[in-house]
């Protein structure tokens, strides 16, 4: 498939095209420009989901029940997961995804997973391009389920419209690394496994944290309490975030929007030049030399970039 007919399959939901559209963007190959250029006017009509929190914390179980509840309604939901990259094939570790795999056989539900590729933050550059082209093809809701890395999952703005930030009872860390950035991003807040002990003291310190913080947009982060394996509280959350959605259209925050754009200019830019650097004459073989001086300790990493660059 060239890319004129990938365009084509992921206007027509097409799920092979799809799939081949997000390898090629995730891949940085040659076609990846054209598909995204022909993707970008379609896009920006889906509800885009993005849920984080803490490893464990059950955000698998909750995108799920999500799915499941909004696929009963009829819509065509476009799942990503961005799952720990393996250092060494800068493949998902977890891309096999088995406790969604009942979701995975319908038609109306498109799973992807996709690999941070180092990115601490929890989304490679490449999965605001999937989030795009999931929107295209006429996916009403793209719910994108980070890695859960603590501070750094604030990287999850660039993708979501709504950010729902997962915790459990019963673990003073998740509190502590919501002081430490998330409780910034948060726009719903959900205490999963409500059925555990120490879910008053969590949801307690929680609203006391939120009542010292003030959003500039005016909004009161909700809390939700769910019991996921079990579908409790799905349909609350739901309407929560559906309210969230309602309030951010009649409030349209374009610094909000214009902030993400030019994260996404930047990091094309960075990653542009990277490429025409390492496609320069012997700069690749110049790169596997530096790096096995590096590793013998007979250059520092510093003077070894600057060798690159010169």
């Amino acid at each position: 498939m060239n890319a004129a007919e990938i365009v084509k399959g992921v206007f027509s939901a097409d799920a092979r095209a799809i799939a081949r559209a997000i390898s090629k963007v995730e891949n940085a190959e040659a076609e990846s420009s054209e598909i995204m250029r022909a993707v970008f006017e379609r896009s920006g009509n889906a509800m885009v989901i993005g849920i984080t929190g803490s490893p464990g914390a059950g955000k698998s179980s909750l995108v799920d029940k999500l799915a499941m509840l909004y696929k009963e309604k009829g819509e065509k939901i476009g799942i990503i997961a961005v799952d720990p990259s393996s250092p060494f094939s800068g493949g998902a570790i977890l891309g096999d995804r088995i406790r969604m795999s009942a979701l995975g056989t319908d038609k109306n539900i498109f799973i992807r997973s996709m690999a941070t590729r180092g990115n601490l933050g929890g989304l490679a550059r490449a999965t605001v391009d999937a989030v795009n082209i999931l929107d295209a093809a006429g996916f009403q809701k793209v719910i994108v389920e980070t890695v859960g890395v603590g501070q750094d999952e604030v990287e999850i703005v660039k993708a979501a419209d709504v950010v729902v930030v997962v915790l459990v009872p019963g673990m003073g860390d998740d509190v502590q690394a919501i002081k430490a950035g998330i409780m910034e991003i948060g726009d719903l807040f959900v205490i999963n496994k409500a059925d555990r002990d120490g879910v008053l003291k969590t949801e307690r310190e929680l609203k006391m944290l939120l009542e010292l913080t003030s959003r500039q947009d005016g909004w009161n982060p909700p809390i939700i309490k769910t019991i996921a394996v079990e579908s409790k509280g799905i349909d609350e959350l739901a309407e929560a975030i559906s309210k969230y959605y309602e309030f951010q259209k009649k409030n349209e925050n374009l610094q909000r929007r214009s902030a993400v754009a030019k994260w996404r200019l930047l990091e094309l830019l960075r990653e542009k030049l990277l490429q025409e650097l390492l496609n320069k004459n012997g700069a690749k073989e110049k790169l596997d030399q530096l790096a096995l001086e590096v590793a013998q300790k007979r250059i520092d990493p510093y003077s070894a970039v600057e060798k690159i660059l010169r």
